[in-house]
């Protein structure tokens, strides 16, 4: 798919050319998961797959929406009409993004779209952050706002957060507007400060394979939301502002102070570990030492597995039978709930360990998985 192919699809659809293509990549998180809303460590990387859109301006106070990968024609929203809860269907991504660029003191007075993406949904890859991102550079442009990337990605999780109603924290909409071709993010979502690590694993004779498991997630569910209240009551209990401020070393006798409380006591350590286990891997990636991040990868799914809970059994059987047969390393990245893990894996060893896991997929009578080598890939951008 390329941005040519999405101009025309635009132009059929609207009877002109779009006055742009811009393009957003979805995201692998490598480490730092659930510690982006409590004030704490990521570190993503951008995929090579993203969302694509085709768009020009409008002067009427109308947004026309329309997806190449959504059976059904034109949407039509009047931009007065945007308000969160209103809408429940894909809709709700590109149109919340231009409601909190409104309600920012923005004037956008409408525009048409055309949206395709490669990004896959609902395999923790941040599909929704690259269609919202897109949108968001595409009339940062065309409206000449000038608002910074970080700035971007803030409208953006406020999109999701308010209009679509999911709890998300800020990496995976930094990821999309802000990584960068050969490299990690390593990003402090407290004060959004960035460092590009470099991560190019052909160069060791490593590769990164992501592994869809085909189980769908969602954000907007429960479970991730309850996750989230649990680590805000962590917070309260032990007052600080947020779990980011517990350290590493004082982690015991913090968790000694929250008595009885069983599950958040769990949630705590898991975010003050992964906190640490973030902070390692950027310290062994300087110094130039991949392959020793493999074991920290595999604690990380361990703590997301056992404290955090947000593993699912297809999710433990990539880590397993990966380990089994020679990974380096390997964990489950999103938010979980299924979705898609990562395996660090000498690149001989490819072949043979992705066999594997399909064998014992089918034998455990699950969906065939999807692997795919990750590679990291260039942030948001303008095509044409």
């Amino acid at each position: 798919m390329g941005a040519q192919q999405v101009a025309d699809r635009f132009a059929e659809l609207y009877g002109a050319g779009p006055e742009g293509v811009w393009a957003a990549p979805g995201r692998v998180n490598l480490i730092g998961e659930h510690t982006d809303y409590n004030d704490g460590f990521v570190m993503p990387f951008a995929l090579p797959h993203q969302a694509l859109a085709a768009v020009s301006r409008r002067t009427d106070g109308v947004l026309r929406l329309h997806s190449a990968d959504i059976e059904g024609g034109v949407v039509q929203l009047r931009l007065d009409a945007l308000a969160p809860g209103t809408d429940q269907d894909w809709t709700a991504y590109p149109a919340g993004v231009v409601w909190a660029l409104r309600e920012a003191g923005h004037e956008i007075t409408g525009a048409d779209v055309h949206l395709a993406s490669t990004v896959p949904t609902g395999a923790g890859l941040s599909s929704s952050a690259a269609l919202e991102v897109v949108i968001a550079l595409a009339l940062n442009d065309l409206y000449g706002l000038d608002l910074e990337r970080w700035r971007l990605a803030r409208l953006c999780q406020r999109a999701e957060n308010v209009y679509v109603g999911a709890p998300t924290g800020i990496m995976d909409q930094t990821a999309s507007a802000c990584c960068e071709q050969g490299h990690a993010l390593f990003l402090d979502t407290r004060d959004l400060s960035q460092r590009q690590i470099p991560f190019d694993l052909a160069a060791e004779g490593l590769r990164l394979l992501v592994v869809d498991t085909q189980v769908k997630h969602a954000h907007s569910g429960g479970e991730y939301g309850k996750r989230r209240a649990g680590c805000e009551k962590g917070a309260a209990l032990l007052g600080v502002d947020a779990l980011r401020d517990i350290p590493y070393d004082g982690l015991d006798e913090a968790l000694a102070r929250l008595g009885d409380e069983e599950e958040v006591v769990r949630l705590v350590r898991h975010v003050v570990t992964e906190d640490e286990r973030v902070e390692r891997t950027v310290a062994l990636l300087r110094a130039g030492d991949p392959r020793a991040i493999g074991p920290v990868l595999t604690e990380g799914h361990a703590s997301l597995r056992d404290d955090f809970r947000v593993s699912c059994p297809e999710l433990d059987l990539v880590v397993d039978t990966a380990l089994a047969h020679g990974a380096l390393g390997a964990r489950m990245t999103g938010g979980g709930f299924g979705g898609s893990a990562i395996v660090l894996a000498e690149a001989a060893d490819v072949d043979t360990l992705t066999k594997a896991v399909e064998e014992a997929f089918a034998t455990a009578g699950h969906a065939a998985p999807r692997t795919f080598e990750a590679v990291p890939a260039p942030g948001a951008r303008r095509l044409v």
